[in-house]
């Protein structure tokens, strides 16, 4: 993953925020990490073309004015939002609520641990797994897709 590449937390809990910065601090973990509350301000800041893209969205699910299946579903129709990889950290343990992420494009599904020494081991496991995985870049603005093809 990119140092100077931010990461998206969507978490409106102020002590999971806490614990997130935290986290980062004690893993070194250099990306810059942004912070919104809810589904809506997500979509405000990926849309707000003055803010660097993120490598990385954490999305929680329960949050007011709009959760996170709801922001899930609102990026998966946006070809722009639609690429950048979500994983989800919630303390829901709902079958359905897994399943619709999954349905929906996400990345990875964690549960949030309550125990703050878990929790940066799940911080960890997410930063690795990026770090060392390879997203292709998005293709130039000047290809043009049509019924499938590249011309």
């Amino acid at each position: 993953m990119t140092p100077n590449c931010p990461i998206l937390f969507a978490e409106d809990d102020k002590l999971d925020q806490k614990s997130m910065q935290r986290a980062f601090k004690d893993l070194k973990i250099t990306n810059p990490l942004v912070i919104v509350e809810n589904g809506k301000e997500t979509l405000d800041y990926l849309k707000n073309s003055g803010n660097k893209p993120p490598c990385l969205i954490l999305l929680d699910l329960n949050m007011p004015v709009m959760n996170g299946i709801e922001f899930l579903r609102a990026a998966k129709k946006d070809q722009n939002l639609n690429g950048i990889p979500v994983v989800v950290l919630t303390t829901s343990k709902e079958e359905q609520d897994e399943t619709e992420s999954f349905k929906l494009g996400v990345a990875g599904y964690m549960i949030k641990p309550v125990d703050y020494k878990q929790f940066v081991e799940v911080i960890k496991t997410v930063h690795l797994y990026w770090t060392l995985s390879i997203t292709p870049p998005p293709p130039p603005a000047e290809w043009e897709f049509e019924k499938g093809d590249l011309k």
